[in-house]
């Protein structure tokens, strides 16, 4: 499966954004899905993920105010980000993995995922 990401920019504070991760080759419905963040130095860091069945998991430090989602017809995944803060700047990423059963604690760590996008680039000020 191929992905990429969109939706990246400039925010200030308290504003929100839309990411969208477009997948090709494949469909999502097959993988578990997330978004990841990672600045430069420091490790990937998953910050939201979803099942094949729809179930979600989030980070502590985004609960609340960011939400994923998936369109299967459009085979397209989603990251909604409001409330945005300056420790949300990251470089973002979606990743899939084929262990589709997996749970939150698992999912949230980058080397469960066999597929990455690019990223897209998230800067809040």
């Amino acid at each position: 499966v191929q992905l990429v990401e969109s939706g990246g920019g400039s925010v200030q504070a308290g504003g929100s954004l839309r990411l969208s991760c477009a997948a090709s080759g494949d469909t999502v419905s097959r993988y578990y899905v997330a978004w990841f963040r990672q600045i430069p130095g420091k490790e990937r860091e998953g910050v939201a993920g979803i099942s094949r069945a729809g179930s979600t998991g989030y980070a502590d430090s985004v609960k609340g105010r960011f939400t994923i989602s998936k369109d299967n017809t459009k085979n397209i995944l989603y990251l909604q980000m409001n409330n945005m803060k300056p420790e949300d700047t990251a470089m973002y990423y979606c990743g899939a993995a084929r262990r589709w059963w997996m749970g939150w604690v698992e999912a949230r760590l980058a080397n469960a995922y066999s597929y990455w996008g690019q990223g897209t680039q998230v800067t809040v000020s």
